[in-house]
């Protein structure tokens, strides 16, 4: 299978406290040598004044002075490293149950999700709910990283009872693919190089497994939509009648000659040109950034969206989303709040909290409506104007939203349309 060097793949890692999250990232960018020297430097100054004999392979991702000094991740740490098959970001997330909210936003456009499991504890309570959070943000691929599988003597029966017990819970998630992996993070078994401790497992080493992994089908290119950003009017030689509409595409293919009708005012007229700084474009299709023109002239602004004639988005008022709350303050009832979907942003209300969900037990408390930090909930929302909606499973862009307090100006929550 041919997989093009350029393409950009998000993981996200989850799993409890102390599961090796950290020194796994660790791990892949030593091995991986996608480390600058000044960083291995500084890292190795660290490990030494913490009387660690080698290099601690966790502090390459715990960028916090607090974190380095406890040892554990509280915010989401980004990495970025390249090899030469394939270009990567890695969202490093935190173990600790007060920091769901951290585990939504690094997930949020994750390609895959690196769960990891202590070969010594096997599932516990944390590893399913990170595994429902990837399943709830529709995360395409997960990884189970069974991990410290040197601490349990390689035991390939210990590993296919964590698989059993994994994919007994599992099956009650909307997830495609999940794959296993029994690795030892500390001492690169399985990480970046296959392990010569467990010649029984046949598959390959995790880096591998992330470089071939097929996420080309995972963009939705059926749905076509084009949420406006801004207006482009350089005024200037050569340009003088140019009105170019900016933005990035959401989803689907759009190519020069193609009907189609502007959102919410549903004027209809065909792409004249697709233009980038690099010149015109016979196709698009996402992520790709580009300015589109029409062959009529239409009042168009930031905030709406072009999509194909025969192929709409809803267009809603009120509509119900699962909803994750990040602010240390609850949720203020029927308080107004600005949402901001794609590049439209305006105000709206969450008419009623529907019910929240134990995310250890995945049970729905019904009575209980009041929604604190890290809770995850079905809500309803009312905004003042539409929006144009894709259910999230079909399309994460067009599909999620976020929550602002206008008093304080904080991302209060985000959303998933269902």
């Amino acid at each position: 299978m041919q997989i093009d060097k350029n393409q950009l793949l998000r993981f996200t890692t989850a799993g409890s406290v102390d599961d090796g999250k950290s020194t796994l990232i660790g791990r892949l960018l030593y091995d991986s040598k996608a480390i600058f020297e000044d960083q291995l430097e500084a890292v190795e100054n660290t490990s030494r004044k913490k009387g660690h004999e080698g290099v601690d392979l966790a502090l390459f991702t715990d960028g916090l002075r607090d974190e380095r000094e406890q040892g554990i991740t509280i915010d989401v740490a980004y990495r970025y490293f390249t090899t030469p098959k394939r270009k990567f970001i890695i969202a490093d997330t935190p173990g600790h149950i007060q920091y769901t909210r951290n585990m939504v936003t690094g997930a949020s456009t994750a390609n895959a999700a690196l769960i990891l499991v202590d070969a010594r504890h096997g599932v516990i309570e944390q590893t399913k709910r990170h595994a429902f959070i990837a399943s709830l943000l529709q995360i395409p691929h997960i990884i189970v990283c069974i991990n410290k599988m040197d601490l349990v003597d390689y035991s390939e029966k210990i590993y296919e009872n964590i698989i059993n017990q994994f994919e007994e819970f599992s099956s009650k998630l909307y997830v495609k693919d999940i794959q296993f992996l029994p690795i030892s993070a500390l001492d690169g078994d399985n990480v970046v190089n296959r392990s010569t401790n467990m010649d029984w497992y046949k598959g390959a080493p995790l880096l591998y497994t992330l470089e071939t992994m097929h996420i080309s089908s995972d963009i939705n290119k059926i749905d076509a939509r084009f949420p406006v950003q801004t207006v482009l009017r350089p005024q200037r030689e050569g340009f003088i009648d140019y009105r170019g509409y900016a933005g990035r595409v959401a989803s689907g293919i759009f190519r020069p000659g193609d009907d189609v009708v502007v959102l919410p005012s549903g004027f209809t007229s065909k792409i004249k040109s697709i233009d980038t700084m690099d010149g015109s474009l016979d196709e698009v299709f996402a992520p790709m950034s580009v300015a589109i023109t029409l062959e009529d002239d239409i009042d168009i602004s930031r905030g709406d969206m072009i999509v194909k004639e025969n192929n709409q988005p809803k267009a809603v008022q009120e509509f119900d989303a699962m909803l994750c709350w990040f602010n240390n303050d609850p949720a203020r009832p029927r308080a107004k709040y600005t949402i901001v979907h794609t590049s439209n942003e305006q105000k709206a209300m969450i008419k009623e909290v529907v019910y929240k969900i134990d995310i250890n037990t995945y049970a729905r408390e019904e009575e209980e409506k009041v929604l604190k930090m890290n809770d995850i909930a079905r809500i309803s929302i009312r905004t003042t104007r539409p929006l144009m909606v894709d259910e999230y499973r079909d399309n994460r862009l067009t599909g999620s939203f976020v929550l602002i307090d206008d008093a304080t100006h904080e991302t209060v929550a985000a959303g998933m349309i269902v």
